[in-house]
């Protein structure tokens, strides 16, 4: 897998102990982007995505957008032809689309480890870790407030896991920082601790501010011109508003040339409709104005298509996920983006339940493959997320990073080359003999079958022998033995020391903010 730096733990030499040591070898590698050699799911027919253009055309119109607290956006719609009343902003048919395809069908993010930039857009998947949570949970403290230290695990999880691409952003909250000089501490974290590509802070926009002279000290300004080295999540304040907050951290990074996920954040039936057209209608319409928003700032802008969409429990008003509801509209949007010519953000190991149980389980694996199949290109909240997106969970983290390992090889497709046909096979056993000693089997075992790294398949006396470990019980174990074997990549000292002055020099500018 790419440019692999291995760890490996050590065993007896020859002989079964050596199969054994290789195959429970810890490896850090280069996770290469996805690209899919399947097709993607097209659930809805052109008919319905004509009619959901054409309604969201008609919201633009003749409901309109707010954008709220921000004359300098009203200003620019005026000029390109919206007609303002107030701070509403009602969009001639026609001209967002036009705006739209200012924007780049795909780009790459580069990375501070050049081999770990990621293309986002086209057939491309990549994969990013849970975003957001105030708290963390664990299988010996509990469900408790993160902490820096807390966050600090999250990225070298996410460093170390083969699977994720991305080292993601707010992985949680730290709640023991300062939230006007927290973002400062993520940012170091994710350039310090991991060499995988990263997000940008957007709760204020002097903060995204703070994130591009930070990368201007990591990347340097060559570097940062030619492409993206941020990409960062802007919400939609659904229904159809546009806060001055997340559009000034718009406005910072899309006239920095990097990347923003412009993303409704829906829960059907409470922030849209409860129909599966009219929330389509909504998410498009939304994005629709976003996009062209990015694009009135800078011609040519990366942006993203995004998002995230769950239903509503009408018993208790929680959100639901892993429904069919939300699948039908993660596919519905997929279709709706690849039509608009942009990369696509959405799905993601999304689940109610308070606990890595059976219900994180099937919610998540009913998000994350819907996600595949979506044609999504950037997956956010990926690993960790439970409860619901308040808590992040380093047992769950741990079990689906593995279970992202999944999604990498569905991706592939099954090959048809004269190996994967196995006629040699077929002719040595012949009728009524087994495959295990056969010499295709012999050549091909190793890469054969995807393997979990946490789930156990041995026998019951084996598994009862060894405490009869239910799946979070592996997961802490192998949490425990990937962070001790957790090396920091390099990074230039003096670029680290540059880095350490500035957050000291922010810091020492403004008092400590709790709220």
């Amino acid at each position: 897998m790419g440019d692999a730096v291995s760890v490996r733990r050590r065993g007896r030499s020859g002989g079964g102990a050596a199969r054994r040591a290789e195959r429970t070898a810890i490896r850090v590698d280069v996770a290469p982007t996805i690209h899919r050699g399947i097709p993607t799911f097209d659930m809805h027919s052109d008919e319905a995505l004509d009619i959901i253009e054409h309604n969201a055309e008609t919201v633009l119109e003749e409901i309109g957008v707010n954008f709220v607290d921000n004359p300098a956006a009203l200003a620019l719609w005026r000029d390109a032809g919206a007609d303002i009343r107030g701070e509403r902003v009602h969009i001639p048919r026609g001209l967002s689309r036009k705006l739209c395809a200012m924007a780049p069908a795909r780009f790459t993010q580069l990375a501070r480890n050049p081999a770990r930039s990621v293309e986002i857009g086209g057939d491309s998947l990549v994969l990013a870790p849970v975003y957001g949570p105030p708290f963390v949970r664990d299988i010996g403290g509990g469900r408790r407030y993160a902490t820096l230290a807390d966050f600090e695990t999250f990225v070298k999880l996410a460093y170390l896991s083969p699977w994720l691409h991305h080292s993601g952003g707010t992985v949680c909250e730290p709640t023991d920082v300062p939230v006007n000089k927290r973002h400062l501490d993520m940012l170091f974290a994710h350039m310090t601790l991991s060499d995988k590509p990263f997000m940008g802070s957007v709760t204020e926009p002097s903060r995204a501010q703070d994130s591009v002279e930070m990368c201007e000290i990591l990347f340097g300004a060559e570097r940062m011109a030619q492409g993206p080295v941020m990409t960062s999540l802007i919400n939609v304040n659904s229904p159809l508003t546009f806060d001055a907050t997340m559009m000034g951290a718009l406005e910072v990074y899309a006239r920095a040339g990097q990347a923003c996920i412009i993303s409704p954040f829906i829960v059907g039936g409470a922030m849209a409709p409860v129909s599966v057209t009219g929330t389509l209608t909504q998410v498009l319409a939304e994005v629709l104005a976003g996009v062209a928003y990015s694009q009135l700032v800078k011609p040519g802008a990366p942006v993203i298509f995004g998002a995230f969409v769950t239903s509503i429990d009408m018993n208790s008003g929680a959100p639901t996920f892993g429904t069919p509801e939300a699948a039908q509209i993660t596919y519905g949007a997929g279709q709706l983006a690849r039509r608009l010519g942009l990369p696509y953000r959405s799905g993601g190991g999304f689940c109610g339940s308070k606990l890595p149980d059976a219900q994180a389980g099937y919610e998540t694996a009913n998000s994350l493959n819907a996600g595949l199949l979506a044609g999504v290109n950037f997956m956010l909240h990926a690993c960790g997320w439970l409860e619901g997106g308040l808590v992040a969970s380093f047992e769950k983290f741990v079990m689906d990073a593995d279970q992202l390992g999944t999604l990498h090889k569905l991706a592939q497709g099954a090959p048809f080359d004269d190996n994967a046909q196995a006629m040699d096979a077929l002719r040595e056993v012949g009728p009524g003999g087994h495959f295990l000693g056969c010499d295709h089997t012999q050549n091909n075992y190793k890469q054969a079958f995807w393997r979990s790294d946490v789930f156990d398949c041995k026998p019951f006396e084996t598994w009862a022998e060894e405490g009869a470990r239910d799946t979070q019980a592996l997961a802490a174990q192998r949490l425990s033995d990937l962070l001790a074997r957790y090396e920091a990549p390099p990074l230039d000292p003096d670029i680290e020391s540059q880095l350490r002055t500035y957050i000291e020099r922010k810091k020492a500018s403004m008092p400590d903010a709790f709220i």
